[in-house]
C-alpha cells in the first residue's frame, strides 16, 4: 500500500489522512467522552502493538484506524445510529460502513468496507477475529489492550510504559462506571440482542428481572430438537 500522512499521538506513529480526521469528528460527535477516549486509546494500543508483529505489519492502515475509531458506534450518545433490534456490534458496524460510502465514495470498495464491518462486528468476540484477515486482528488486539492492559493480548508486544504514555494522553475518564451503564441499558431496552453473547453477563449480574432463561441457545435449540422429534 502507498505511503500516507502520518502524525505521533501519545507516542505511536498514526495515520493522519482526511479520512480518519473524519472518522475522530464522527465519533466525537457520538459519543461520550469516556467512550471517545476508549475507541481513540484502542486505535493507537492497536498501532502500538501490530507495527511490532511480522504478520501485522502489511495490514492497510487506514482500514485498521477506521474499525477502531468508529467501532462503538453502536454506543451511540445521540441514538440516531443505535436500531430496535440488532447487536450492538451490529449497529456499530453498520453505522461505520454507511459513514465510509458517504465519506470515502470509491476508495473503500467491497473488500475494504468488509474490513471495516467484520473488524467492529466481531471485536467482542476474539476467539473468531484473532483468526481473521490482520486488520481485523489489529483492531481486536487494541480494543481487547484498553479492558484488559498489556497482557490482554498474545505475544507481550506492549510494554507497561507504552500503555502508560497513552492512557496519559488519552485519560479513561470513568470509563469503568459508563461501561457497566451502557451494558445494563442494553439489556434494559434490548434484551433480545443480549442473550446469547456477553452483554447478558451484564444483565445477569445488575439488571433487576433480566434472566436468559428460555431464551438461550441451548434453550431454543433443544425446543427445536423436541419439536422436530
Amino acid at each position: 500500500m502507498s505511503s500516507i500522512p502520518t502524525r505521533v499521538y501519545g507516542g505511536v506513529t498514526v495515520p493522519d489522512t482526511p479520512l480518519v480526521a473524519s472518522a475522530l469528528s464522527y465519533a466525537r460527535a457520538h459519543m461520550a467522552d469516556s467512550f471517545y477516549n476508549h475507541v481513540v486509546r484502542s486505535w493507537l494500543f492497536g498501532f502500538a502493538i501490530a507495527d511490532k508483529l511480522p504478520e501485522l505489519k502489511e495490514r492497510d492502515r487506514e482500514v485498521h484506524s477506521v474499525a477502531a475509531i468508529l467501532h462503538d458506534l453502536g454506543w451511540d450518545c445521540t441514538n440516531e445510529l443505535v436500531s430496535k433490534n440488532d447487536r450492538f456490534e451490529v449497529d456499530g458496524a453498520n453505522a461505520a460502513r454507511d459513514f465510509l460510502k458517504r465519506e470515502a465514495g470509491e476508495a473503500y470498495d467491497k473488500h475494504r468496507l468488509q474490513l471495516v464491518w467484520d473488524a467492529i462486528a466481531l471485536h467482542t468476540t476474539t476467539s473468531i477475529a484473532w483468526h481473521k484477515e490482520p486488520e481485523v486482528v489489529a483492531t481486536s488486539y487494541g480494543i481487547r489492550t484498553d479492558f484488559a492492559g498489556v497482557h490482554g493480548v498474545p505475544n507481550g508486544a506492549l510494554s507497561q510504559k507504552e500503555y502508560d504514555a497513552i492512557v496519559k494522553e488519552v485519560p479513561r475518564l470513568g470509563m469503568k462506571d459508563d461501561f457497566k451503564e451502557v451494558m445494563c441499558a442494553l439489556c434494559r431496552t434490548k434484551p433480545q440482542t443480549t442473550y446469547d453473547n456477553i452483554v447478558g453477563d451484564w444483565g445477569e449480574k445488575y439488571v433487576e428481572g433480566y434472566t436468559r432463561v428460555g431464551n438461550r441457545t441451548i434453550d431454543r435449540l433443544e425446543a427445536g430438537l423436541e419439536h422436530l422429534g
